[in-house]
């Protein structure tokens, strides 16, 4: 079987969402939330004394020591800033693996991405605006970090599209769960270089 060019594009996208210029963006923006989480975690475990926030001053401080944030480190173990900081870690991590024809030759790694930037970074930019109006404080950094979570769900949820409307065609085709299966985990098979090809060169998918 002829392989899928590397810099194809796949439906229903003008370019190759898991082209490397992508998914630098969203590894440059995850390692500045890693180091501001981090900075913040270096603040609730006590090593630092005073976090830096040009806006809201001394609030930041209220609200990385709230009783909110004490109850979700009592429930995980770590500081919730530290929490955050290894999940951003992790979009590290799953944004520098694969090639470029990873929503297609590893959507396992597309899907774990995805569930590791989209869910998560909604959660967490949520549970942070929620935290200012419960706190009555608002954190300056923590704001930033809402918001680069925000930004990289943006960057991601094409490829984790294009991986997922992958596996839905050759599940729609095959009709066999065994042979979804064996696409999720990278396995070549017919029936999934017969769709990924069509995914890749969409005039012929119309036809």
């Amino acid at each position: 079987m002829k392989q899928i060019p590397l810099n194809a594009i796949p439906e229903p996208w003008e370019y190759n969402p898991s082209k490397w210029s992508q998914r630098i963006r969203i590894v440059l923006f995850a390692l500045i939330a890693t180091l501001i989480a981090i900075y913040m975690g270096l603040y609730q475990w006590g090593l630092i004394d005073h976090v830096w926030d040009p806006v809201f001053g001394n609030q930041s401080m209220k609200v990385l020591d709230s009783e909110v944030s004490h109850k979700i480190t009592s429930w995980v173990r770590v500081p919730d800033s530290i929490l955050g900081a290894l999940a951003y870690l992790g979009d590290i991590i799953f944004g520098l693996a694969g090639s470029t024809r990873r929503w297609h030759d590893r959507p396992w790694l597309v899907v774990l991405f995805g569930l590791d930037v989209i869910p998560l970074g909604i959660v967490s930019a949520t549970l942070i605006f929620m935290q200012g109006f419960v706190v009555g404080s608002w954190c300056f950094l923590c704001l930033v970090t809402a918001v680069l979570s925000l930004i990289l769900v943006v960057l991601a949820y094409d490829e984790v599209w294009s991986s997922v409307l992958f596996l839905y065609r050759v599940g729609k085709k095959s009709r066999k769960f065994s042979v979804v299966w064996d696409t999720f985990w990278g396995r070549a098979n017919p029936i999934a270089h017969e769709v990924g090809s069509k995914m890749a060169n969409r005039r012929d998918w119309r036809k």
